[in-house]
């Protein structure tokens, strides 16, 4: 999509280069402790920079780091940018100083956490057949976008932030076996109304956790749900999401 965009710009006059750094390596840092970290190993006043605001410093004195207070597991957390070689060279100060501070977590723990924070995943939750309105991120199309238009998809996006999709993304929970990506979603009557997208055990709260998108009538809080799993039926509820509540950080004087 990206180089087919620069290829119209070109074509109308304009220069435009995609840049991609091969030099660079991204290393992430979450939890509620995580600002306690990072107020130690860069040279930047942590508890100015609000969640999703970025800036540059140094990390253990000298290494140069862009800093993002970010992530993508509904708790407070950072983000650091920097050269992959300084990326090692700070990896293997801050694993034998802060061993007992730090855990290494993979996909699945991500995955987990971003579900729990009923945060889309890309390729699952969206996709280029589900639109920013019924994935819920309406929020994500600017007013000037919603005046002018004219950008991809924008008739059929226009069209549902005035008349309402057809369709939409619900969070919901079960027991017992837990509906995956794919699994059908049913109302009480057994009709088949959507299709799950994604679907974990939560540890937090010791449930099934799920999204998927359902007809829009069955969208509403407490609509109860079937899954076929296994020869199985298993019910469901439709929840609101965050499953757990988000906790970043947006300011020393402010609350989220």
């Amino acid at each position: 999509m990206f180089q087919s965009s620069v290829k119209d710009f070109n074509a109308k006059g304009f220069k435009v280069e995609i840049d991609v750094p091969k030099d660079l390596s991204l290393l992430a840092f979450q939890g509620p402790n995580s600002s306690i970290l990072m107020q130690i190993l860069v040279e930047v006043d942590i508890k100015n920079l609000p969640f999703m605001h970025t800036t540059e410093g140094s990390a253990i004195t000298r290494l140069k780091t862009r800093i993002t207070r970010c992530g993508y597991t509904g708790e407070d957390g950072f983000e650091l940018s920097m050269q992959t070689d300084h990326a090692q060279e700070f990896l293997n100060y801050v694993f034998p100083n802060y061993k007992d501070e730090i855990w290494l977590a993979g996909l699945g723990a991500r995955d987990t956490l971003r579900l729990e924070a009923g945060l889309c995943l890309a390729g699952s939750d969206f996709n280029e057949d589900i639109t920013p309105i019924q994935a819920g991120l309406a929020w994500t199309i600017g007013k000037r976008r919603r005046v002018e238009g004219g950008f991809p998809g924008s008739d059929i996006i226009l069209k549902e932030l005035k008349d309402k999709p057809a369709r939409k993304r619900v969070g919901f929970t079960s027991k017992g076996p837990c509906p995956r990506g794919g699994a059908e979603i049913k109302s009480s009557e057994g009709v088949v109304i959507g299709k799950v997208t994604s679907g974990c055990y939560s540890p937090c709260l010791q449930h099934n956790i799920g999204m998927g998108y359902v007809e829009s009538q069955f969208a509403k809080t407490g609509t109860e749900l079937l899954f076929d799993l296994h020869k199985k039926q298993v019910k469901g509820v439709v929840s609101k999401m965050p499953f757990v509540p988000t906790r970043y950080y947006t300011g020393p004087d402010k609350k989220e």
